[in-house]
């Protein structure tokens, strides 16, 4: 009997392991692994809403996005800065 109820056990153990594989996982945006890589480190969420914010649309957004890749020198294209802006405005600010 307890050879049975460990075996239905690991059976149940290991089918949900299986179905856990089998989950598609949600590819990063490009947005979100150019500010992973280049821009959390020093940015934390308070930083997306403090008191005096820069940013107050989406043209502002991608305005201060712009400015700060060109000061840490990244070089990005107008399509990263979008792509990072674009991110942002999903996850922080959504206007």
């Amino acid at each position: 009997m307890f050879y049975r109820s460990l075996l239905v056990a690991m059976f149940i153990l290991l089918g949900n392991l299986a179905h856990a594989d089998a989950l598609p996982m949600r590819d990063a945006t490009r947005g979100e692994l150019l500010y992973s890589i280049h821009c959390i480190a020093c940015h934390t969420t308070q930083i997306h809403w403090r008191d005096k914010q820069l940013v107050t649309d989406r043209a502002s957004l991608q305005s201060e996005v712009n400015r700060w890749q060109e000061v840490a020198g990244l070089g990005w294209t107008d399509s990263d800065v979008a792509e990072v802006a674009r991110y942002l405005n999903a996850l922080h600010y959504h206007y």
